[in-house]
């Protein structure tokens, strides 16, 4: 089990979605307290953090696995475009 937090600009940004979009992104984000047993997640290329897929949003995030419980830092809530992982 994996504890979640969120930076001060991620929960700003999940703020500013529509009430079902951000209900849809919270669950998501939820689902990763199984962490790795996770669906929709990704690898990065060239970087260190991950991405899960929620609809066409896309919750960017960090984890660390070196303490007990594993923490995963939800970094940044983006809408799917050219500028996502920018």
């Amino acid at each position: 089990m994996a504890t979640i937090t969120w930076t001060k600009k991620a929960a700003k940004q999940l703020g500013r979605l529509a009430a079902t979009d951000r209900a849809t992104v919270a669950s998501g984000v939820g689902d990763l307290a199984d962490w790795p047993n996770c669906r929709n997640v990704k690898a990065l290329t060239d970087r260190t953090d991950f991405r899960l897929r929620v609809g066409r949003w896309r919750v960017l995030f960090t984890v660390d696995t070196s303490g007990n419980p594993v923490v995963i830092r939800i970094e940044e809530v983006k809408k799917r475009d050219d500028r996502t992982y920018n």
